[in-house]
C-alpha cells in the first residue's frame, strides 16, 4: 500500500489528488487534509464522480506540528505532499521528522512578514532528514519543477555545459476577469511586486519589480509582454549548474493586469505589514486575497494555452561547439479544465507534484536528507510529463537569446 497524504485544497491540490486517483496503481491510499474540510470534501467528490477513487479528507492547521504529526500516523502515511502555502513549509517539515515520513513539496519556504524567497531555511534540515533516514524533495512543481528539469535534461543529453539560460513562463489564458491572480493572489502578487534578482557573473543582481520587459512571440499563444522577476530556482539553479553565467526567469503579465496591480500598489494594497481598520490588525494583501475570485473558481471559464520553457546555451555534448535549445510545454486551458475541473495553471504544478511523488513511492527517486529536484535523475520524470499530460518538445536555435 502506497498511503500518501496531500495538504492543501486549492487548485493545485485539486489537479494533484485527481491525477494521483488516475494513477491508482501507484497511490493506492489517498488522504487530503486543509484547514478547511470542506474544500477537500469538494475535492474528493469531483475525484470520486470522475475517477471512482475515494478519498479520505481531514480538517488540519497545517502550523500545529503535534496535530499534523497526530494525523501522519493515525494515517500510516508513507509519503507527504505540501500544497499548501510556502509558509507553512518549516512545520510540515517538523510533522515529518517527528513521524520518519518523507516529505515533497512545490515551492520553498518564505516567512509571512518578509517576501523572502530563498531555499537555505529548508537546506537546514539536510542533516536531521537523513540523520532520520528519510528524503525530502524540493520544488516539485513546474517552475520550480519542470523548468529546472529541463535544464538538467539538457545538460545530461545536449549540452555539456550550460552558460546562459532563459525561463519564460507564458499564460495566454483568458479568465474574463477585470483583475484575477491564476495561483494563491498573495503569492502571486508578493513574487510580482517583489524586488527582480537575477544570476550573473557568479552573484545575484539586483534591479527594480518589472522594470525589463521584452515583447517574445510564444508558440500556440503569440506575441506577448515578459518581465524580468525573481523566481526561486534561479537560486537552486546557480548552486547545482556552478559553470551558469546568467541565468533570469521572465513571466507574461497583460497589460490590465499591470494596471490593475499599479494602483493596487500605489494604495497600499499589496502592503504585507499590519494596518489598525476599526480596531482590528489586519493585512492589507490578506484582505485583498479575500475579495479577489478564488482561483479555483477560474478553470469554467479560462480559455488560452500556456507557454512555458528553457532557453539554454553552452557546449554542445557531441563536441560540436556552441549551441542553444529551446525546451517547452504547450498546455491548453480548456483540456485541463475537461480531465480534472481546473485550469492550465493549476494544472501546470500539480502534474509535476503527482510525478514526483510517485517517483519517490516507485523507488525511482531515492536518498536520505533534502534534495532539490536538480539532483535527481531528469529522466523517468521528463518521461512520466510526456504520459500525464504535459508532452514537452526540444528544438535547437539559431544561436542565443538576443535579448
Amino acid at each position: 500500500m502506497s498511503k500518501v497524504l496531500v495538504i492543501g485544497a486549492g487548485g493545485v491540490s485539486s489537479v494533484a489528488v485527481h491525477k494521483m486517483a488516475m494513477n491508482a496503481g501507484i497511490f493506492t491510499d489517498i488522504h487530503l487534509a486543509s484547514r478547511t474540510k470542506s474544500k477537500c470534501d469538494a475535492i474528493a467528490e469531483s475525484v470520486k464522480q470522475r475517477t471512482g477513487v475515494e478519498i479520505s479528507t481531514y480538517a488540519i492547521d497545517a502550523e500545529d506540528v503535534p496535530a499534523l504529526s497526530a494525523l501522519i500516523e493515525q494515517i500510516g502515511a508513507k509519503l507527504v505532499v505540501n500544497l499548501a502555502l510556502p509558509y507553512q513549509d518549516l512545520t510540515i517539515m517538523d510533522a515529518c521528522l517527528a513521524t520518519g515520513v518523507s516529505y515533497l513539496d512545490t515551492a520553498n519556504y518564505e516567512p509571512k512578514d518578509v517576501a523572502k524567497f530563498e531555499y537555505h531555511w529548508q537546506w537546514a534540515y539536510q542533516d536531521r532528514f537523513k540523520e532520520k533516514g528519510i528524503m525530502a524533495v524540493l520544488g516539485s512543481g513546474f517552475d520550480p519543477g519542470v523548468t529546472s528539469v529541463f535544464a538538467m535534461w539538457l545538460k545530461k543529453h545536449k549540452l555539456k555545459t550550460i552558460r546562459q539560460l532563459d525561463i519564460l513562463d507564458c499564460n495566454g489564458g483568458d479568465h474574463g476577469q477585470a483583475f484575477a491572480t491564476n495561483f494563491n493572489p498573495e503569492i502571486n502578487i508578493r513574487e510580482v511586486t517583489a524586488p527582480a534578482r537575477h544570476w550573473e557573473g557568479g552573484e545575484f543582481v539586483e534591479t527594480p519589480a518589472m522594470g525589463k520587459k521584452v515583447n517574445f512571440d510564444f508558440e500556440g499563444v503569440g506575441p506577448k509582454n515578459m518581465y524580468m522577476m525573481y523566481h526561486e530556482e534561479l537560486e537552486s539553479l546557480a548552486k547545482f549548474i556552478p559553470e551558469l553565467d546568467r541565468a533570469r526567469f521572465w513571466m507574461t503579465f497583460g497589460d490590465e493586469y499591470i494596471k490593475h496591480l499599479t494602483v493596487l500598489q500605489n494604495v497600499g494594497m499589496t502592503r504585507i505589514d499590519p494596518v489598525i481598520y476599526n480596531g482590528v490588525e489586519i493585512i492589507p494583501l490578506q484582505f485583498l486575497k479575500a475579495v479577489l475570485p478564488e482561483p479555483s473558481t477560474l478553470g469554467a471559464t479560462t480559455k488560452g494555452k500556456t507557454n512555458i520553457g528553457d532557453i539554454a546555451t553552452g557546449e554542445a555534448l557531441d563536441g560540436s561547439g556552441e549551441k542553444t535549445f529551446y525546451i517547452k510545454n504547450i498546455c491548453d486551458h480548456e483540456a485541463c479544465f475537461e480531465e480534472t475541473g481546473n485550469q492550465a495553471v493549476s494544472y501546470t504544478t500539480g502534474v509535476p507534484a503527482m510525478i514526483g511523488a510517485a517517483l519517490m513511492l516507485t523507488g525511482a527517486w531515492k536518498g536520505e536528507g533534502v534534495f532539490n529536484i536538480e539532483q535527481l535523475n531528469p529522466d523517468p520524470f521528463m518521461e512520466m510529463l510526456n504520459t500525464q499530460g504535459l508532452p514537452w518538445t526540444v528544438e535547437e536555435l539559431a544561436g542565443p537569446v538576443e535579448f
